[in-house]
């Protein structure tokens, strides 16, 4: 028997399509039976990857006793949070304000009939432990509160949507917000809010006050890779605005390199690590989490000359073509923390297995490099590979050449992966987010450029153009597809995400099509998000089904800001275009968060980006003529990190009228133009004169060692 969940587009809710419990997805029918029952929801949200949504389902969701509890006392809905960011997002902040502490998955809501929660909690065991009432002994409680007291939750409920109202920028009340950003309202702006030219400072100061200089990272356990921050801190150190910023970013990627939270044998990084030192991950694997470090590392390796960094990159790629990459050309979801019942088992190895997989010189070298030679380190039972010795320690120690134990430990890596390929997989979510690979299109066109990797744009224009085929259609975006099912309203991220992903791909390779696409995304997303009385954009589109709360995130958190990635991405279409328009929406959106941004920068990297790209507007660079000049050119300019110049090169063809109208002249062999904000230079004809122009615009670099 199967409940309401199996025709879900969500593998995650198809999970749970054979629980007793009779779940309902989010949606008018569930919604409308509350509603004419007066009986309160409880919703629970997860996704696929998650460790602990699986240990509930187990316990609880599979359990007939548990499940008729359920059923007889509430309207049962399940949600993913990767479908579903806008209900995750007002739910988890619902729950920092009700209970005090930080939210996270499963997410379980005790709402009422008006869709307003009134008890909030995470994971519940079945019964009573560890201080931590089981969800059995709770579910009559929580029905019984609703039954008994439905004034106070009433009154709770209204004081939750006023205090979750303020802490949107420029806001009265939920209402007032949906009327003010509704589309068709009169047009406006966002009150005249100084810039605050001081932020980036006082963030890169806030950052080094925080790092780790032992392990990398920020703070302490449980450790994230915080990838905006980094690359925040990289272009900070090509700035020279802080002493510190180079080595934030240069230990971190090291540390982080060497940890297990990075996969030593398969590639690609792990959402978190449990401790400090990078050492044991939470072993899920997230489409998002390696797109963002892609783009760091194959950055890192070019602006710090670290050829290390560009190796990771390369590792992520082959990671996201051999797990995550569907046949035709998208990438999924997530890899799950668990395999065959246990979390971490693929990857965690015994001594003895790991010393029988290899000859006796591999393991040599293996042993130390890997920490084999030590205690174990996953739960006192097993070994995580990870460098737990320094290659060139192994090769003082075995009193041989680096090339060597270079070569053993290559063939100590080989022999693991083989016989870790031979059990039981972790599940594959593989339903295609338009979000999250927007992002990872963009960092493949970026790393590219940076790693001089063409093979990596291909893999990008073979993402996007199946993501336009199936998600873009007259002229909106939609989020999710399973197969050939696409569904839900697109949300802020899709349409940033992907509009800062045109703009990548247009200088890894420029097709005229996609500038249009550009346009086009751009338009959308201000037509359908902004909020024209303050400025900034909603999370969700004006023609969004109505919440009882509506956001507009400021905040980088395990992706960028919508906010910061749209004013980004906007802006440099602006100046790609001359059309001001853009420039004038992206300082809409800084100024709405202007307040904010100067009060508590932290945390929001991504519009102190934007910040500095409006008061120093970015570079371009456009290259046309001879094919083979001009793709020569744009080669040796993109081995120096220049996070404020984007260069396209148009090579013979014809330039499009939508470009900045110096590059639509002609000239002879091949020729440069280089527009600094919206003014265009005289074209130059070789290399040296291009070199010659951008060192007079003093863009941020960080010269090669």
């Amino acid at each position: 028997m199967t409940n309401r969940l199996a025709a879900a587009t969500s593998p995650y809710l198809r999970q749970h399509a054979g629980n007793p419990v009779d779940w309902h997805p989010w949606d008018d029918e569930a919604l409308a039976l509350a509603a004419r029952e007066n009986k309160p929801i409880l919703l629970s949200i997860g996704y696929s990857a998650c460790h602990w949504c699986h240990v509930m389902a187990h316990e609880s969701f599979e359990d007939p006793e548990v499940a008729a509890l359920m059923n007889a006392l509430f309207v049962n809905i399940k949600v993913d949070r990767e479908e579903r960011p806008d209900l995750d997002q007002i739910c988890q902040t619902a729950h920092a304000l009700m209970m005090r502490r930080p939210g996270g998955w499963p997410l379980t809501v005790f709402m009422t009939p008006q869709r307003v929660p009134y008890f909030i909690g995470t994971y519940f065991p079945k019964e009573s432990r560890y201080g931590i009432t089981g969800f059995r002994e709770l579910l009559p409680r929580a029905a019984a509160a609703f039954r008994e007291h439905g004034e106070g939750i009433a009154a709770q409920g209204k004081a939750l949507i006023d205090a979750l109202a303020s802490l949107e920028p420029g806001t009265i009340d939920a209402g007032a917000k949906r009327g003010a950003g509704a589309a068709g309202g009169a047009a406006g702006g966002p009150s005249a809010a100084a810039l605050p030219a001081g932020a980036p400072g006082a963030a890169l100061a806030d950052l080094e006050r925080s790092f780790d200089h032992l392990h990398g990272g920020f703070g302490g356990a449980p450790k994230f890779p915080h990838a905006a921050e980094l690359d925040f801190c990289l272009r900070g150190a090509a700035a020279k605005q802080s002493a510190g910023a180079q080595e934030i970013v240069a230990t971190t990627l090291e540390r982080m390199a060497a940890g297990g939270i990075h996969d030593q044998l398969g590639g690609g990084f792990c959402r978190y690590s449990v401790d400090a030192e990078w050492s044991i991950p939470h072993f899920e694997k997230m489409l998002y989490d390696n797109a963002a470090l892609l783009a760091l590392y194959a950055d890192a390796g070019r602006a710090l000359s670290n050829p290390a960094f560009g190796a990771v990159a390369r590792d992520i790629v082959g990671f996201l073509v051999r797990e995550l990459r569907a046949a035709d050309g998208a990438f999924h979801s997530s890899l799950d923390a668990d395999s065959d019942g246990e979390e971490g088992r693929y990857y965690v190895f015994g001594r003895d297995e790991a010393r029988a997989a290899m000859s006796a010189a591999e393991w040599e070298a293996a042993a130390p490099y890997y920490g084999f030679d030590g205690p174990p380190n996953f739960e006192d039972r097993a070994w995580l590979p990870r460098v737990a010795t320094p290659v060139a320690d192994v090769t003082a120690r075995l009193a041989t050449t680096l090339p060597d134990v270079q070569t053993r430990i290559a063939g100590a890596r080989a022999a693991l992966f083989a016989l870790r390929s031979t059990r039981v997989r972790p599940a594959r979510d593989d339903k295609v987010l338009t979000a999250w690979n927007a992002l990872a299109i963009g960092a493949l066109a970026r790393a590219s450029r940076a790693q001089d990797e063409p093979a990596w744009t291909d893999l990008a224009f073979g993402a996007l153009d199946r993501l336009i085929a199936t998600a873009w259609s007259d002229g909106r975006l939609l989020a999710t597809r399973l197969g050939g099912d696409v569904a839900l309203n697109a949300y802020l991220d899709d349409y940033a995400f992907l509009l800062a992903a045109l703009v990548e791909v247009m200088q890894a390779r420029f097709r005229s099509r996609d500038l249009d696409l550009a346009v086009a995304v751009a338009d959308a997303l201000i037509d359908r998000f902004e909020d024209r009385a303050q400025g900034g954009f909603w999370f969700t589109s004006h023609d969004h089904e109505h919440l009882f709360h509506r956001t507009k995130p400021a905040h980088d958190n395990a992706t960028p800001s919508g906010n910061g990635i749209a004013a980004q991405a906007l802006i440099a279409l602006a100046h790609l275009t001359a059309l001001h328009r853009y420039a004038d929406a992206a300082e809409r959106v800084v100024r709405a968060f202007a307040p904010g941004l100067e009060r508590a920068p932290g945390g929001q990297s991504s519009l102190l980006v934007a910040l500095e790209q409006i008061e120093r507007p970015p570079s371009t660079l456009i290259l046309r003529g001879d094919p083979t000049l001009t793709r020569s050119w744009q080669r040796s300019l993109e081995r120096h990190y220049r996070p404020e110049l984007m260069i396209v090169d148009l090579g013979d063809r014809e330039a499009p009228s939508r470009l900045a109208a110096g590059s639509a002249q002609r000239a002879e062999g091949a020729a440069a133009w280089l527009c600094s904000g919206f003014a265009c230079r005289p074209p130059v004809t070789t290399l040296e004169a291009i070199e010659e122009s951008l060192a007079s615009t003093q863009l941020r670099r960080i010269p090669k060692t």
